[in-house]
Order: C-alpha cells, then sequence, then structure tokens
C-alpha cells in the first residue's frame, strides 16, 4: 500500500492520529478523521492537493488523483446554517487530477463507477458508470460494463 493511503487509513489512530494528519499535510492533503473511507481507496500522484469536506463519505475501490477538492458549494455559510449534508462517492468512482465535487444542498452522490473527468466541477449528484467533464460538468458519456462489480452468486 503506497505511503500516502496507508497515512490517510491511519489518521483515526488514537495516539498518531495527530502527527498522521501533519504527515499528510506535508503532502498536501487533507483528510479530516471524520471522513469515512471504505478499503481499497486508491490515491495517485501522492494525492498532493487533495482536500476532502468532512461530511465525506467515499465508497470502496474509489480512486482520486492529485488536486481533487470535495466540498461546499457556500463556503462563506457557517457550517452549521449550510445547506449541504454530505457527499458520497460510491464504490468504483474515480476522480481524476483537479476534479472538484462541490455540494450545493442535501446531498450529492457520485453513482458508482462514475469518472470525474480533470479539472471538472461537478455540482449535480450522477448515475452510476457515467463520465462527467467540462466546467461546469456535464454527462459526456457512460462506461460500459468495466467498473461494474463482481456479481454476487
Amino acid at each position: 500500500m503506497p505511503l500516502v493511503t496507508a497515512l490517510i487509513y491511519r489518521r483515526r489512530h488514537r495516539l498518531l492520529g495527530r502527527l498522521v494528519q501533519e504527515a499528510l499535510a506535508l503532502y498536501g492533503v487533507e483528510v479530516p478523521a471524520a471522513v469515512d473511507i471504505g478499503p481499497g481507496l486508491a490515491v495517485f500522484h501522492r494525492g498532493f492537493g487533495t482536500v476532502l469536506h468532512p461530511y465525506t463519505t467515499l465508497g470502496a475501490g474509489v480512486t482520486l488523483y492529485n488536486g481533487v477538492t470535495i466540498g461546499r458549494a457556500d463556503p462563506w455559510v457557517p457550517q452549521e446554517l449550510s445547506a449541504m449534508r454530505r457527499v458520497v462517492v460510491e464504490d468504483g468512482a474515480v476522480l481524476c487530477a483537479g476534479a472538484k465535487v462541490v455540494c450545493k444542498a442535501g446531498v450529492l452522490t457520485v453513482g458508482a463507477g462514475t469518472v470525474v473527468g480533470a479539472n471538472a466541477v461537478l455540482t449535480r449528484s450522477t448515475g452510476p458508470g457515467e463520465i462527467w467533464a467540462g466546467v461546469p460538468a456535464r454527462k459526456v458519456g457512460v462506461r460500459e460494463g468495466v467498473w461494474a462489480p463482481a456479481a454476487t452468486p
């Protein structure tokens, strides 16, 4: 397991958590302890510049490239008054370099297997296996079965 990914999984450690957070900061990675992360997280290019909002959930097998930001669309509003509730990135989603996922209100869901292209700004929920790109992000395609989880017996 790459160093940055290992540190991300250990950020909640009872004794070393603060030290781990500082080590991640040296890489420019901010992943608060409140972020829920499923198994199989892949972080490429050491995640330089990656910032996740505390109200974020990452499913299993999510891939993050450098410069990914997940947060609120209203950062000038105090958190307790924000209409944003949570950002959920479902299993197998890929957030490419520089992708921004910003939630205006409620819960924004990045569907299972969805790809958010490089430097895209996603402001709304997506369906499973979709490809989104641009500013603001628009659906530009659909992934064909590549992302699908293994069938259960």
